[in-house]
């Protein structure tokens, strides 16, 4: 499918609405943590947590996610019958987590490796708010929806689901998610893109067309 034939009056509104789904979606996620960070109470202990080597993978968790971001958004502008549903079923996925962030009011794990300040991307990072809320990890939830939607690309659903691992590997050795956070994400995310394709069905035929 080529862009010329998103140009009708359906489409169009239809990208409207995913546009404003995904603004409202990150409107409600950086208030929701920013919640979540004013009220957090204690720290639980973590039967991995308390047993894991703290490493500083900053270079994966957030290079590598502001890659991804990047390079996934090439990828879907790159494919457009997959711009539609991608664009909602994100919005849906990051609106969803900012619900259980907002209602999770955990305290920051001891010894976690915080973002630097002084570094470019860094700052890009903490101003997106990424580093706040825990339930659930988006850092591996998100690939994770991508491979799903990538699903008959045998590639891209393999980088995918290898990019969720890594992520959620190094989330834990970071000690900046607790193990729920991460291996409850699989199933979180499955559930939304469900929920997705069952909203958004004409925009998911387009996948499958």
């Amino acid at each position: 499918m080529k862009y010329k034939d998103f140009f009708t009056k359906e489409r169009v509104r239809s990208l409207c609405v995913a546009l404003v789904l995904l603004a409202l979606a990150l409107t409600f996620q950086y208030y929701a943590s920013a919640y979540s960070t004013r009220n957090a109470n204690r720290f639980v202990g973590d039967i991995f947590l308390d047993n894991l080597p703290v490493v500083n993978m900053n270079g994966v968790i957030i290079e590598g996610a502001l890659l991804l971001i990047v390079t996934s958004m090439i990828l879907v502008l790159c494919k457009p019958k997959y711009l539609l549903f991608t664009l909602k079923a994100v919005a849906i996925f990051i609106a969803i987590r900012a619900f259980f962030v907002a209602v999770t009011h955990l305290g920051i794990y001891p010894d976690q490796i915080v973002p630097d300040s002084n570094g470019f991307l860094d700052r890009i990072y903490l101003a997106l708010n990424l580093q706040a809320g825990y339930f659930f990890s988006a850092h591996t939830g998100l690939p994770f929806l991508l491979a799903l939607i990538f699903w008959d690309k045998r590639f891209w659903r393999i980088f995918y689901f290898i990019v969720s691992a890594i992520m959620g590997i190094s989330v834990l050795l970071a000690h900046v998610h607790y193990s729920i956070d991460v291996f409850a994400a699989p199933f979180m995310t499955y559930s939304i893109f469900k929920l997705a394709e069952y909203l958004f069905s004409d925009d998911y035929k387009l996948i499958e067309g």
